[in-house]
């Protein structure tokens, strides 16, 4: 059985005592949903030391930022981020807009005093991300935060795989291998979104879907990749231009066709400081695979095995058992020991993706109380941009081993 209900008005009057934390986010769809979901249920959930107030969202179309503000639960809407920021009721701003614009809305923001929680990749380039991480190292010394959204890290499992690993359960590390899947562009007459256009997103699959798997992998190793080998295609060119605002990852289409300027698949080897070896595969024309994140660890103790398809499962094989009995098994993460799930339901009641931009919420929530530098930060969206850089570098120099700048 679970847990006594609380009494109606206990949660609220204690949360009432607490220290606001007046959150404003820019951006409303795809991201801009699942942001305001964290911040709406991290207080309701999670025992925090200060309470998130979703003071208000900001985007261009006023009907649609207002009809977004309602449906999601924001005290007020704004049509100009520059307004959002210049508010007094604002301490943290959230940017779940299309890369073109995280630099220039990250570094108003920290100039004016606020928190800063931006959606990943960083940036677009890795000028970009280098000012703002710089800015964020200043920031940092006046009492301001800033992080990076990579929400993989917060599911239960890979917290939990992550744990594993530091407590030296696999041993040595060796191989690791990522997969990141998707098939929504598969149809050639899906219509040429922001996402197939280098100008806004910076890159395709490899920003969009290499992004987490590099920096999973980063997190999960403990250690930086040292250099990267790799290839890069698109597969189609030229697309139908959207008729109207996306939905989700898609839209309408209209009259006229437009050219994709980004890469639709990327497939890269690369090494960690230690020696250790790795590959990576993003693509978003596996026909048949929508949200398909696999990963892989292999130690001289053990082995680590994941699937974001059934992301309330880790998959671990102890080398040093007897070979008569030895073999992977399942860990079903869903005990109260296991990372984040302690504040859920009771064991074998599984959570979902939307419960990673809660514990994302949880976490900055916990980092500004007590002043401490956020994880993953800007620092380490950096470091994850210059990968990027890399491998891009690579796959245009016909696969060419390129070191990671540092």
């Amino acid at each position: 059985m679970g847990q006594p209900e609380q009494p109606e008005g206990v949660e609220e009057s204690t949360g009432a005592q607490r220290p606001p934390l007046r959150v404003g986010m820019v951006g409303y769809a795809f991201m801009g949903a699942a942001h305001s979901q964290g911040w709406r249920t991290a207080g309701r959930v999670f025992d925090l030391p200060l309470r998130p107030e979703l003071a208000v969202i900001c985007g261009r179309d006023a009907a649609a930022v207002r009809a977004a503000a309602d449906r999601h639960g924001w005290a007020a809407a704004e049509t100009d981020w520059r307004d959002l920021i210049a508010r007094d009721d604002v301490d943290l701003v959230d940017i779940c807009t299309p890369g073109d614009s995280h630099a220039e809305i990250a570094l108003a923001a920290l100039a004016a005093g606020k928190h800063v929680l931006c959606e990943k990749p960083l940036a677009n380039t890795v000028e970009e991300a280098e000012a703002m991480a710089s800015a964020a190292e200043t920031a940092y010394e006046r009492g301001q935060l800033a992080m990076v959204g990579f929400n993989y890290r917060r599911v239960p499992a890979t917290a939990l795989a992550r744990q594993m690993v530091a407590d030296g359960r696999i041993g040595t590390l060796r191989h690791v291998r990522v997969s990141y899947l998707q098939d929504w562009l598969v149809d050639p007459q899906a219509p040429l979104t922001w996402r197939l256009r280098r100008e806004l997103a910076g890159s395709g699959s490899l920003g969009d879907l290499g992004a987490h798997i590099v920096d999973l992998a980063q997190y999960l190793a403990g250690e930086p990749l040292a250099g990267v080998s790799a290839l890069t295609e698109t597969f189609v060119r030229e697309r139908p231009l959207p008729g109207g605002a996306a939905r989700g990852l898609s839209a309408a289409t209209a009259a006229g066709t437009g050219q994709v300027t980004v890469d639709d698949a990327a497939l890269f080897t690369g090494r960690f400081a230690s020696g250790a070896l790795a590959s990576f595969e993003a693509t978003r024309y596996a026909t048949g695979r929508k949200n398909a994140l696999r990963l892989e660890l292999n130690g001289a103790r053990g082995s680590l095995a994941f699937d974001l398809e059934r992301l309330n499962e880790l998959w671990f094989h102890d080398g040093t058992e007897p070979d008569t009995h030895a073999g992977f098994r399942r860990i079903l993460v869903t005990e109260p020991d296991h990372p984040y799930v302690e504040a859920w339901w009771p064991p074998g009641h599984g959570l979902g993706y939307e419960h990673t931009f809660v514990h994302q919420a949880r976490d900055l929530v916990h980092a500004v109380a007590e002043g401490r530098r956020p994880d993953p930060s800007f620092a380490d969206g950096l470091q994850v941009q210059r990968v990027l850089a890399a491998v891009e570098e690579s796959a245009e120099k016909n696969s060419v081993y390129t070191p990671i700048a540092v």
